[in-house]
């Protein structure tokens, strides 16, 4: 494990490299104008699920001051959000597994096997894009294909936040690779925690739809707050875009509070 002065350093690099992206972006934006006129989508407040109507792009959810990272000229974009969570991510675990038993490694059966086997896996506890949990029943290790999808999810949903004049969130990973000891454990207080668990095969990961990480300015300023349905409907476009670009299966998980994703 990273020791306590490498996360330092590191951490204060993330502030770094994110300030510079935020930049990059407002001399981006200065330049290329947009019309701010649409056709929305808004979620029903009962359902969660959204319903087609019209706004402009300083309406409704929008209608608030841009970031302070973007450019005066800079148009927010509006918020669509999904038509439905569970018609759109409706990728099931069978359906998951095969392909974590096509990409992934041979299932990991503990903590200590992990480690050995650094080689075949990708170290993912720290990222400028995302947050991970302190984990309890997994391990923050991704096979490089899983590990290049979490962070383009991550990188992809930094940058529709800014386009659409939102402050910067990370999305918070919950989940990781599960080793076989990890499994057993989990099914000791959960009985419904399936043995043909795709984590297994550091191919799967879970990003939580109800908490976001701010991104917090260097300045020390703080930031306007962003309720967390907004940042949901936000992360659901990004997830479906990914799913239908074929990089992936998404299963909108209810209880758990968390979209399942696969890399495929």
């Amino acid at each position: 494990m990273p020791s306590k002065k490498t996360k330092h350093q590191y951490l204060q690099l993330v502030g770094i490299i994110i300030l510079v992206l935020a930049l990059g972006r407002c001399v981006h934006d200065g330049l290329v104008g947009n019309d701010g006129r649409t056709a929305s989508i808004m979620p029903d407040a009962k359902t969660g699920n959204a319903t087609p109507t019209q706004t402009t792009a300083t309406g409704d959810l929008t209608k608030q001051a841009p970031d302070s990272t973007a450019s005066p000229n800079h148009k927010p974009h509006p918020i669509y959000s999904v038509s439905d969570y569970q018609k759109e991510f409706p990728d099931t675990n069978d359906l998951q597994l095969k392909a974590a038993q096509r990409w992934g490694v041979t299932p990991v059966a503990s903590r200590d096997d992990a480690e050995h086997r650094r080689k075949e896996l990708v170290f993912v506890g720290y990222n400028p894009y995302y947050h991970v949990d302190p984990l309890q029943r997994s391990i923050p290790y991704l096979v490089p294909r899983a590990a290049l999808l979490l962070q383009d999810i991550g990188q992809a949903f930094y940058d529709s936040l800014h386009i659409k004049g939102l402050p910067l969130h990370k999305p918070i990973v919950t989940s990781v690779l599960r080793s076989e000891e990890d499994i057993a454990k989990l099914r000791n207080y959960n009985k419904n925690a399936t043995e043909r668990s795709c984590h297994l095969y550091a191919t799967t990961f879970d990003i939580c739809y109800n908490r976001y990480v701010t991104v917090e300015p260097p300045d020390g300023s703080r930031r306007r707050r962003v309720g967390n349905d907004s940042l949901k409907w936000i992360l659901s476009e990004v997830l479906r875009d990914k799913r239908s670009e074929g990089r992936c299966y998404v299963k909108y998980e209810v209880k758990q509070g968390c979209f399942h994703i696969t890399v495929r």
